[in-house]
């Protein structure tokens, strides 16, 4: 069998966003799958609960995204970007029976957060729109002629005004709805702008026929407030009104038909080290229910909360000690109950059906695949095996759980093997840390083919979820409190050493890597210890006041996990930023940065990477161009497969076990599939 390559990212399908049908009978989904170095296709799919035929709904045009079935299960909303001329999706509808999709709208802030009306005459939407736009309707009906321009200059009178990779100039996102005229490609549709001014409304979500829910960001500066309004609008009616008001970083609503809202909540006191939980608001009575006060955990992101059909039980999923969970609740109870839950994998996304569930579930074997179980988790069966003709060709190692402690705490880490693995050779140990920091690692989710990447190119991979990951308890992920860095160290160093106790590990050959929390880590492990051979900081938070003043609301993190302000404790936070320590660093670093990366902007790579430089370490600086801070997630393929090539390049170069000269001895292309050098590559990739 051949062993798994950085390049066969390029074959590795990706499963989002199932929905189960009306009837019970298919599974719609999105099937996303690099289509040349740059971009993706992504189209919606059908598989029968049966799983016996999958086969492709819409056409291979665009992006594809949000597949919702009409509640009668006649047609099939979606949003797509095909036949656009830049990246803006619109909606469309698509018959099931049979027939071309035709395009609802034309906005220009394209569509997002779809949802259908009880009895399927309206669909409700979210679009992201300036003053102008709104005062101009292009938000309604967007002139053929309309070109946006870049502002020049910008001007910014917002404490956030740019979000991951993008620029937000003044836009705020605004709630929609549709009345759809009919199926034919000369019907009317007529959308209606249900919200207006200087605050931004998201998660529609439809209680009864004429009521629509959804949530409005308040405070004196909504942009600096975690404070938010619950509004119930009548349709019906045209008004509207708050029908309560709380705090919380997720804004994800479900409403039912008697005018129950599950929502998102999270204390505002320090919030980043809180967990989220699940309240339920009776829109009646002003009753607020807490489902999930007993549960010590965190709700998860891969599904927002749904009732089931019964609208009495309520769905959503956590992170839960290395591995993804499915919970049940009754909105009035406490006693929350694990539906689906398997050792070691992830839960990508879940939709509750009227009998039954799908879920995308990643295991060590897979990145992901379509599963479908009864509502009470039994007779789970698998729909899918997507990436079949690719994994059954190659040699996938199976993890090992690396139980271990350290300072009187339990904490779970694995270790994963090369192919032909023998207990009697020796082999070097690639760290990896998770981001977060408040995050989760299990064997699988985005992280599978990076892992078996490394452990084929020979390195034995551990990776941990040490002290202020989720999924372990509100205490676990709080005890990082003021103290990123050697909380977390002292874990992974306790779980390094567990690993590096077995006889087949390299005690004297250990490389460290990690991305944005875990390049937090990476660098400020290495400026408190020589132990590592080499190391690649990827995406990291470098200077936690420069991290303060330049990324989007992620801001928070200092002022929750820190409990502090720059003009508060400047000298503490910089003892507690890698750059503090950096004129230490003896270690080879690599550092790994996108150019429009707005969560952890490049200004304190920069800082750190200027500062290996004066003091001569062995360092390169990598720079992404058109890439944001989810490069590893969801990048460009071609830079997806780069990325990954250069951190094997770079420890190759500083291994024992690999006869490869430094990353800074070669062309910088060199042994990397964007190179030009194929025999160097060959070389490179055949070297054992």
């Amino acid at each position: 069998m051949e062993r798994i390559e950085a390049v066969d990212f390029h074959d590795i399908v990706q499963i989002e966003e199932p929905r189960v049908s009306p009837d019970g009978e298919s599974v719609a989904f999105v099937r996303k799958v690099p289509d040349n170095e740059e971009s993706y296709a992504a189209t919606v799919y059908v598989v029968s609960t049966g799983g016996d035929d999958i086969r492709r709904f819409t056409v291979k045009e665009g992006v594809d995204s949000q597949p919702r079935w009409s509640p009668s299960g006649d047609r099939l909303a979606f949003v797509s970007t095909r036949g656009a001329s830049d990246d803006r999706p619109q909606l469309w509808v698509l018959p099931t029976a049979g027939g071309e999709a035709r395009q609802v709208t034309n906005v220009v802030g394209g569509v997002g957060d779809i949802a259908w009306s009880p009895d399927g005459s309206t669909i409700a939407f979210v679009q992201s729109v300036s003053a102008a736009d709104r005062e101009n309707e292009r938000d309604i009906d967007l002139p053929e002629e309309f070109e946006p321009e870049t502002p020049d200059p910008r001007v910014i009178d917002r404490t956030v005004y740019r979000s991951m990779e993008r620029y937000v100039d003044g836009k705020r996102s605004h709630v929609y709805t549709v009345e759809l005229g009919g199926n034919r490609p000369d019907e009317d549709d007529d959308i209606t702008r249900l919200t207006d001014g200087d605050a931004d409304y998201a998660s529609p979500s439809w209680g009864e026929e004429e009521t629509l829910y959804y949530t409005k960001s308040v405070g004196d500066d909504p942009d600096d407030s975690e404070a938010y309004e619950i509004i119930e609008h009548d349709l019906d009616a045209g008004g509207s009104e708050t029908v309560h008001t709380t705090t919380g970083w997720g804004q994800a609503l479900a409403a039912t038909s008697d005018g129950r809202v599950a929502f998102l909540y999270n204390d505002d006191d320090q919030s980043t080290l809180r967990q989220v939980e699940l309240k339920v608001l009776d829109s009646e009575d002003g009753t607020v229910f807490h489902p999930t006060a007993d549960l010590d955990r965190t709700l998860g992101y891969a599904a927002a909360p749904q009732w089931g059909p019964d609208e009495q039980q309520l769905f959503f999923t956590t992170p839960d000690e290395g591995a993804g969970a499915l919970w049940s609740v009754a909105y009035d109870e406490t006693e929350a109950k694990r539906v689906l839950r398997e050792d070691w994998s992830s839960l990508d996304a879940a939709h509750v059906g009227e009998d039954l569930l799908a879920v995308v579930r990643s295991e060590w074997d897979h990145p992901g695949d379509l599963f479908v179980s009864t509502l009470g988790g039994a007779e789970e069966h698998r729909l899918t095996r997507i990436n079949a003709d690719l994994l059954d060709d190659r040699a996938v190692c199976r993890p090992e759980e690396l139980s271990y402690s350290n300072e009187g705490v339990d904490l779970q880490g694995w270790l994963l093997t090369p192919p032909d693995f023998d207990p009697e050779e020796s082999y070097p140990l690639a760290v990896e840390v998770h981001g977060g920091p408040h995050a989760m690692w299990t064997t699988s989710g985005t992280m599978f083919h990076e892992f078996q990447t490394l452990a084929a190119r020979g390195y034995v991979v551990f990776w941990s979820n040490p002290r202020g990951s989720a999924g372990y308890g509100e205490e676990f992920m709080a005890a990082i409190e003021r103290d990123w860095g050697s909380v977390t160290m002292s874990d992974v160093t306790a779980g390094i050493e567990a690993a590096t106790d077995r006889d087949y590990v390299d005690d004297d050959q250990v490389f460290l890597t990690g991305g944005s929390f875990g390049g937090y880590m990476t660098a400020w492990m290495v400026g408190h210890t020589d132990r590592f051979e080499a190391a690649v900081s990827q995406r990291g938070v470098y200077d936690l006041t420069g991290f303060y003043g330049s990324t989007d609301g992620a801001y928070s993190l200092v002022e929750g996990d820190f409990d502090t302000t720059p003009w508060d404790e400047p000298e503490f936070l910089w003892e507690q930023s890698p750059t503090g320590h950096a004129d230490q660093v003896e270690t080879p670093t690599l550092v790994l940065h996108s150019d429009d990366d707005y969560r952890t902007p490049a200004c304190s790579a920069e800082l750190f990477y200027r500062i290996l430089r004066k003091h001569d370490v062995d360092t390169r600086f990598v720079r992404y161009p058109d890439e944001g801070h989810e490069l590893s997630r969801s990048g460009q393929p071609g830079h997806i497969v780069d990325r990954i090539e250069r951190i094997v390049r770079w420890f190759d170069g500083y291994s024992e076990y690999h006869d490869t000269p430094r990353a800074l001895d070669r062309e910088e292309d060199a042994g990397l599939a964007a190179g030009d050098d194929d025999a160097d590559e060959k070389s490179a990739a055949d070297d054992e």
